[in-house]
C-alpha cells in the first residue's frame, strides 16, 4: 500500500526516550477501504482508490453513490486515488489502517493549506517594502513599479502581487513518523503539517 487518508486533529508534544521534547501533528488516518482497482494494461496506470469517512446513503450525491454501488462499496465521504509503485497485489475490498506505518518512516504529507484572504505583496511574497524617508510617502508597502513604457506597454503573467493567499494544495516530504497508535488510528508526525484543524490530509510512503 502507499498511503492512508485522515483528518488533521491538532498539534501537540511527546517525549522521546532521552527526554528531549518533541513538537508532533496528530492524524487520524483510515480505516480505508480500498474502493476502485486501476490496472496498467486497462486504464494506462496502476492505482487504488480509497474511501475514508463512512456516511449514510442519503448524504451523497447520485454519481457518487452511483459509482460505490458499482463497486459492491457502502457509503464513503471522501475519495481519493493513489497511484502504486509497489504492492500491485491489492485488490478491492481491502482495508488499510496505520498499521502500515512505522516509527522513524518518512512520509510525504499533502493538503490544502490555511487560507489568509487578501493579502499585500510584503506579507505575501516577501516584499521588503519602502523606506519612510526622503521623500516617500502613501507607499511604504505598496509593489512599487510593475511595468515598462511603450514596450511591451503590459503587465507579465505571473508578477508578484497582492491577492488570494493561501487555500492551495501544498505537499511536504520527508516528514518524520514519531508514535503510531493502531488501537485509535492515530499517527503523530514530526513538526507540523498544512491545513486547518479537521482539514483533509493525504500520508503517502516515500517510495
Amino acid at each position: 500500500m502507499i498511503g492512508l487518508i485522515g483528518k488533521k486533529i491538532g498539534m501537540t508534544q511527546v517525549f522521546d526516550k532521552d527526554g528531549k521534547l518533541i513538537p508532533v501533528t496528530v492524524i487520524k488516518a483510515g480505516p480505508c477501504r480500498v474502493i476502485h482497482r486501476k490496472f496498467k494494461e486497462k486504464h494506462g496506470y496502476d492505482s487504488v482508490q480509497l474511501g475514508y469517512e463512512e456516511a449514510d446513503d442519503k448524504k451523497l450525491n447520485k454519481p457518487k453513490l452511483g459509482h460505490l454501488k458499482k463497486h459492491n462499496s457502502s457509503g464513503y465521504r471522501y475519495l481519493r486515488e493513489f497511484r502504486l509503485r509497489v504492492y500491485k497485489d491489492i485488490e478491492e475490498s481491502e482495508v488499510f489502517d496505520v498499521s502500515m506505518f512505522v516509527e522513524n518512516e518518512m512520509l510525504k504529507v499533502t493538503a490544502n493549506s490555511k487560507g489568509k484572504g487578501f493579502s499585500g505583496v510584503m506579507k505575501r511574497h516577501g516584499f521588503h517594502g519602502f523606506k519612510a524617508t526622503h521623500g516617500v510617502h502613501e507607499s511604504y508597502r505598496g509593489p512599487g513599479s510593475i511595468g515598462q513604457c511603450a514596450t511591451p506597454a503590459r503587465v507579465f503573467k505571473g508578477t508578484k502581487l497582492p491577492g488570494h493567499m493561501g487555500a492551495h494544495r501544498t505537499t511536504i516530504i520527508n516528514v518524520k513518523v514519531v508514535k503510531v497508535d493502531v488501537e485509535k488510528n492515530l499517527v503523530m508526525l514530526k513538526g507540523s503539517v498544512p491545513g486547518h484543524r479537521n482539514s483533509l490530509v493525504l500520508l503517502r510512503k516515500e517510495l
